[in-house]
């Protein structure tokens, strides 16, 4: 989807790994966030008379290109998705023998479980700036409907647009604060769709909010999702994030999936689902909550 995200490049570094293990030659293209750049991209790898893909492994930046998926495996070419299901799939997979599936992490579920964080870290409830993918990517649309279904009723949410890009979410907040019912708005926590989002949102209340605000906006607690080892999961130990919905990079499973399946002439299953998990667990978010809270009223007790 795009270069500008860690886990974008940790799926790029996954599918480097496997390519290397299997022996095959591979490219990674990366969209910048355009479906219909992405759909012209495949379509060029097909139509090359010198270098056309045995197989196309991707994940959609807008739609799942069921046109081009069509025209590729009509060519021979193999096609697996990325978390993200098709429609489509059943029916190419029972007119042409070329690999046809997917893998990944349901987007509904990491919504999902990203409102059971919002209800953990919100006990009594408040209001939740929520920074969203984008309005169009059925991801951004998924990972909304699903937090929407597990969040307290007493959490209200408040949604920009940062366009899964760290730059993306600074500028969206920096609008935000410049909004005049921005400044007394009392925030309880900030969620973001994904882990670099978060960390652009912070910088931003960092460095464009002032005084008793920033210091206010700074401690709240704030989410991302993907949860990469390197980043998301290492951000929330550093403080940075208090929790992240952790998923696997699976480009390189899904390589393996597609070269295993050329050479055995046997279709990998149509879908494969990848687990996710709450980093830290939402038994510990609970815990850390009644902590806070118990702290707070001890102090408040000793006038301290």
């Amino acid at each position: 989807m795009t270069q500008n995200n860690d886990y974008q490049k940790f799926q790029a570094s996954s599918a480097e790994i496997a390519a290397r293990k299997l022996g095959v030659d591979f490219q990674v293209i990366y969209a910048d966030n355009d479906g219909l750049t992405q759909s012209q991209q495949i379509l060029k790898a097909i139509q090359s008379q010198s270098a056309r893909p045995d197989g196309i492994i991707f994940q959609p930046a807008g739609t799942a290109l069921a046109q081009v998926a069509q025209v590729a495996v009509s060519a021979g070419i193999g096609w697996a998705l990325l978390n993200r299901e098709a429609d489509y799939a059943s029916g190419l997979r029972a007119k042409y023998k070329s690999p046809v599936f997917s893998i990944g992490s349901d987007h509904l579920d990491i919504g999902k479980m990203q409102g059971h964080q919002f209800g953990a870290l919100l006990p009594s409830g408040g209001i939740v700036l929520y920074i969203q993918g984008s309005s169009t990517n059925t991801a951004a649309e998924l990972r909304a409907k699903g937090m929407n279904q597990t969040k307290p009723h007493n959490v209200e949410i408040r949604t920009i647009r940062g366009n899964w890009t760290e730059e993306g979410a600074y500028k969206a907040v920096i609008a935000w604060l410049s909004l005049s019912t921005s400044k007394d708005l009392p925030l309880g926590l900030v969620g973001c769709q994904n882990d670099v989002m978060a960390i652009g949102a912070r910088h931003a209340f960092h460095e464009h909010a002032t005084g008793a605000q920033r210091e206010r906006f700074l401690t709240l607690p704030f989410t991302g999702c993907d949860g990469c080892p390197e980043t998301g999961q290492e951000w929330v130990r550093k403080g940075l994030l208090t929790a992240t919905v952790a998923r696997l990079a699976n480009a390189g499973a899904a390589m393996e999936m597609m070269v295993e399946a050329f050479r055995t002439g046997v279709q990998p299953p149509l879908h494969t689902r990848d687990p996710i998990i709450s980093f830290p667990s939402i038994e510990d978010l609970l815990a850390r909550q009644r902590d806070r809270l118990a702290m707070a009223h001890l102090l408040a007790s000793t006038g301290d």
